[in-house]
């Protein structure tokens, strides 16, 4: 009996001791944490996307109240929110909100059926993924858009879809909240966040290239027939300086397009796409005012 007795005591007494450990502990190592991150947090709409860069808005959340001590949130931000959203946790956080100029998914081939013929029928596990790693798809292009949709899967906004007649992804503006899960999700590197440009008479002004296609130009020009061919003439005839030809292919800065058109008109394989309808041409020698 007394050795039960002796052996309660002894439990109880470990607890104790155990106890005031662990209560020390908790007080000497215990993490603080900033009140600012949950008022962050809840401003953020919680789509988890990644599409700040960071994973799920806790961690954008974390990253701002950061950067707030450091005295910048320059280069942070909610692509779901927006402007809106930003202005308001920078008002929260004592700082000033930066450029949101927004930004959309910006599809760049246009390869479709018509374009870049199938050569081949694939017969397998019908992703993006599945279907680069073995090669170049149904078409001759390597490097076009391949159709399985997905960048459709990845997008939690149902904001792209795959056009049955074209055979290639057409983006939603109006859903679409640049949050980059469809950049990502293209093995191909397609997709692409730009600005959605100046809205004149409701239609954004936006010019880039559609095609990504490094193949030189002989060979790109056989496998689709609005590929670019690298001709140089876009980059010639545009006036600041914005489209640069690197890799058998055109690209447009969007920082330093003006949506000008002069590229749209003078590319001869109509691979440099408009958002909105180029006025046509007037006859040389035309002066009557328009």
């Amino acid at each position: 009996m007394n050795f039960i007795l002796s052996a309660v005591i002894a439990l109880v007494a470990i607890a104790l001791v155990a106890s005031v450990v662990l209560y020390v502990c908790s007080k000497q190592f215990a993490v603080k944490e900033d009140p600012r991150l949950a008022v962050v947090s809840e401003a953020l709409p919680q789509a988890n996307c990644g599409g700040c860069g960071f994973p799920g808005c806790s961690g954008l959340a974390a990253a701002l109240v950061k950067g707030a001590d450091n005295g910048s949130i320059e280069g942070l931000s909610c692509p779901v929110g927006g402007p809106d959203v930003m202005s308001r946790i920078a008002g929260l956080l004592g700082m000033e909100a930066g450029d949101g100029a927004p930004k959309v998914a910006v599809v760049r081939c246009n390869g479709c059926l018509e374009h870049r013929p199938r050569i081949a029928e694939y017969d397998g596990l019908r992703t993006c993924a599945a279907m680069n790693s073995v090669g170049s798809g149904e078409t001759a292009c390597g490097y076009g858009c391949l159709g399985c949709g997905d960048c459709v899967a990845a997008c939690n906004f149902g904001a792209i879809a795959i056009d049955p007649i074209l055979g290639l992804p057409v983006v939603n503006e109006d859903l679409c909240t640049s949050c980059g899960a469809c950049v990502k999700a293209c093995p191909r590197h397609i997709i692409e966040l730009r600005y959605k440009g100046r809205v004149i008479k409701n239609q954004p002004h936006r010019v880039y290239v559609s095609c990504v296609n490094k193949d030189k130009g002989p060979v790109a020009n056989k496998i689709c027939k609005v590929s670019c061919i690298a001709c140089g003439k876009c980059q010639k005839v545009c006036k600041f300086d914005a489209i640069t030809v690197d890799g058998n292919v055109a690209y447009i800065d969007p920082e330093k397009c003006k949506a000008c058109g002069l590229c749209v008109r003078e590319c001869p394989k109509n691979a440099i796409h408009a958002t909105w309808d180029l006025p046509p041409l007037k006859p040389k020698g035309d002066v009557s005012e328009s």
